[in-house]
């Protein structure tokens, strides 16, 4: 009797996950692979959880999520998003991960192609042939800013097309979308006839103070963007596992009723703290980011100290590093000698699609002395030829 599914079988395991199992079986490794905030929870949302948890909030709640977080989510999005959405067009999801996975299950029959960044966040690809659908890469190129490039994306639509997926700030690039560009992908998307997947997970971490979020549904006139979101890294609430998609009415509703079968409905404790996260002191929040703008200067000096080409991030909590000159391809092999010759655990860009090759990505998570150390000893590595 067969046991394993195929497409069970046919999954790749990421490869970050792989140096995330390496390093932690490595004393004393400096973790730069994994976008994990230094920081715990701030206090206020886990006494709020706390609170909630003693005062009963530990049964079922609806699929798509508390109404009264939801109510609080319309005003964030209006207030921080300018985005205007109905409570019904909310839906709170067990992490962003799982508002993506709902999103492309309404979308996607067998055989549909999805329009993906390449260097891009590694997880859509594995996720979209899941739905038996196929992955179309597109390129962000360092030469253009890491901007996507309509002709190239003209070129890539068939028949079979149904989603543009896009990623702002982006991971692992660090590029933030300006309202040009976001204007162009959804005119493009309504010429095209495509579904906008728009992941801004990180639409409060903006490093570059001279640039500004702006979300793809801001210039949405018929309902073709979805936008997805997180508590997980703005709110350093990564294992709380709490996210929420925005989307027409008809979509929203149909995650909600995805939410049944997948997950049931998402933690009722983490939702109360994704409450306070919303209605607690700014303080905190502002803290942390201040520390990873603090930390992008650090690690773009220590770079340059060491004869390392940085990309300079814009936005989220990652850098990249291009060590192509090296004669590095930056697949996983390169990260794993890296880690046993230097101890230092980064994610190589080959992970990221083909556009990370040559590349490492770091993250600004983790502490100034790791980044220091880490990026020092990747120098040291690379001028070794990768011993």
């Amino acid at each position: 009797m067969k046991l394993q599914a195929d497409r069970a079988l046919a999954y790749r395991r990421s490869e970050i996950r792989v140096l995330f199992d390496a390093a932690a079986k490595t004393p004393g490794a400096l973790r730069l692979e994994v976008g994990e905030p230094s920081f715990t929870t701030p206090s206020h949302i886990i006494d709020a959880a706390a609170k909630a948890a003693h005062d009963g909030h530990t049964g079922y709640g609806p699929n798509g999520g508390l109404l009264s977080l939801r109510e609080l989510l319309v005003e964030k999005l209006f207030k921080v998003n300018e985005i205007s959405a109905e409570i019904d067009e909310v839906v709170v999801t067990p992490g962003g991960m799982n508002a993506l996975y709902s999103t492309f299950g309404i979308l996607l029959e067998p055989g549909d192609e999805v329009l993906l960044p390449t260097p891009g966040f590694p997880n859509m690809d594995e996720m979209i042939r899941l739905y038996s659908s196929k992955p179309v890469f597109y390129h962000l190129k360092a030469e253009t800013s890491f901007l996507p490039d309509l002709d190239e994306l003209k070129s890539l639509v068939t028949p079979r097309t149904k989603v543009l997926f896009i990623n702002s700030p982006s991971n692992p690039t660090g590029c933030v979308f300006d309202d040009k560009t976001m204007t162009a992908l959804v005119e493009f998307a309504n010429q095209n006839d495509l579904w906008i997947v728009s992941d801004e997970v990180y639409d409060e971490l903006v490093l570059d103070e001279s640039v500004r979020h702006v979300p793809a549904a801001r210039f949405d006139d018929d309902g073709r963007v979805i936008s997805i979101f997180s508590f997980s890294k703005v709110y350093a609430m990564t294992g709380w596992r709490v996210g929420y998609l925005v989307a027409n009415r008809q979509v929203a509703d149909l995650a909600r009723t995805l939410q049944e079968p997948q997950v049931s409905c998402p933690s009722t404790i983490s939702q109360k703290a994704a409450e306070a996260a919303l209605t607690g002191p700014r303080a905190p929040i502002d803290a942390m980011l201040t520390s990873y703008r603090k930390r992008l200067g650090l690690a773009l000096e220590i770079a340059t100290n060491n004869k390392i080409r940085a990309v300079k991030s814009a936005g989220t909590i990652y850098m990249l590093l291009n060590v192509g000159d090296y004669g590095s391809t930056g697949d996983v092999k390169f990260a794993l000698d890296l880690l046993k010759s230097h101890k230092v655990s980064i994610a190589p860009g080959s992970v990221f699609g083909p556009g990370g090759i040559g590349m490492v990505r770091i993250s600004l998570a983790a502490s100034e002395s790791t980044i220091e150390k880490g990026i020092i000893g990747i120098a040291d590595f690379l001028k070794k030829g990768g011993r």
